[in-house]
């Protein structure tokens, strides 16, 4: 009786300590997923930085296009007053 006993208490402990094995196996897996998606949502986040300072310069870029269009087009209509003296029919 003893024999069977111990061996219940020896299974038992067999158990306790395959569940704690279990759960560290678990655990270790659910940290190295949140690792991935962390460094995946790092890489995301790193990317989208990159676009939005190119968007930017292109933004830049095309409002000094434009403000060099308006005075380019604003100093011919400076002067048209000027030909309108001057022309003779």
């Amino acid at each position: 009786m003893l024999k069977a006993i111990n061996t219940k208490i020896l299974l038992a402990i067999l158990a306790v300590l395959t569940a704690i094995g279990g759960a560290l196996t678990y655990q270790r897996h659910e940290a190295a997923k949140a690792a991935a998606a962390a460094a995946k949502a790092a890489a995301i986040l790193q990317q989208q930085q990159k676009e939005a300072e190119q968007r930017k310069a292109e933004d830049e870029a095309f409002r000094e296009r434009v403000d060099a269009a308006k005075k380019k087009h604003n100093s011919a209509a400076a002067h048209e007053g000027k030909t309108w003296r001057k022309y003779i029919p």
